[in-house]
C-alpha cells in the first residue's frame, strides 16, 4: 500500500508539477482537508530524483502556504465567525478545533501564527482568528512565510531522504503497510465520531 500511495502522489507532480504543489498547498493552508504531509514528501522524491528544483518547490509551497492563509484571514476579517462556519460546513471544519485555536490564539497572541504552521489541524485554522481579530498584515504575512516556509522545507527534506532509502524501507513495507491502515482506520473513526457528537449537540 505504501509503494501504492507513494507511486500515485509522485505521478501526480511528476504531471502537474509546481501548479499541483501551489494548488495543494494553497488548500492546506485553508479550511480544506488537505494534509501537508501527504502533500511535500512525495516532492522532495521528485526533487532526490532531479525531476524538481528544491529551491522552487520551496518558494513555490511558501507562496502557496501564504496565499491560501491570506483567503482564510480575509474571510475572518470581513465575513466573521459566521462565514467561516458556513463555508467550513462543506469542507469538514470542525467547529470544536476552531474555537480551541481562537482561544489559543486569544491567549498567546500573533507568535502563535508562527508556531502554528507545525501542529496539525491548528495550521488549517490559525489564520481565521488572525482575521477576526484584525490582526495587523504584515505582521501577519511574515510569520506566516517563517512558519511556512520552515515547515515545508522539514517535511521536503523528509521526502528527500524517503526517496535515497527507498529500496530499504520497502524491505519493510509489509509492517509499514500496516501502520498505514491502521492510521486510515483512526482518522475514519475521528471522523464518523466528530461529526456524530457534532450532529448531536446540534440536535440537543
Amino acid at each position: 500500500m505504501i509503494e501504492t500511495l507513494a507511486t500515485h502522489a509522485t505521478q501526480f507532480f511528476e504531471q502537474w508539477h509546481y501548479y499541483g504543489a501551489f494548488g495543494l498547498m494553497a488548500l492546506e493552508s485553508m479550511i480544506a482537508p488537505v494534509p501537508s504531509e501527504v502533500v511535500m514528501p512525495p516532492l522532495g522524491m521528485l526533487v532526490s530524483q532531479g525531476k524538481l528544483s528544491m529551491f522552487w518547490v520551496t518558494v513555490v509551497t511558501s507562496a502557496a502556504s501564504v496565499f491560501g492563509s491570506l483567503i482564510s484571514y480575509a474571510m475572518g476579517y470581513w465575513g466573521g465567525r459566521p462565514l467561516v462556519l458556513k463555508a467550513g460546513k462543506y469542507l469538514l471544519l470542525n467547529e470544536r478545533d476552531l474555537a480551541w485555536t481562537e482561544k489559543w490564539f486569544h491567549a498567546h497572541g500573533g507568535i502563535t501564527i508562527l508556531v502554528g504552521r507545525f501542529i496539525p489541524v491548528v495550521r488549517h485554522l490559525i489564520s481565521i482568528p488572525a482575521g477576526v481579530g484584525r490582526m495587523p498584515l504584515l505582521p501577519f504575512i511574515a510569520y506566516t512565510l517563517v512558519g511556512a516556509t520552515l515547515w515545508n522545507y522539514f517535511l521536503l527534506w523528509l521526502g528527500v531522504k524517503l526517496n535515497d532509502h527507498w529500496q530499504v524501507i520497502l524491505k519493510y513495507r509489509q509492517p509499514l503497510d500496516w501502520v498505514v491502515i491502521a492510521g486510515l482506520l483512526a482518522v475514519g473513526v475521528w471522523f464518523v465520531h466528530s461529526h456524530l457528537l457534532k450532529k448531536r449537540v446540534s440536535a440537543a
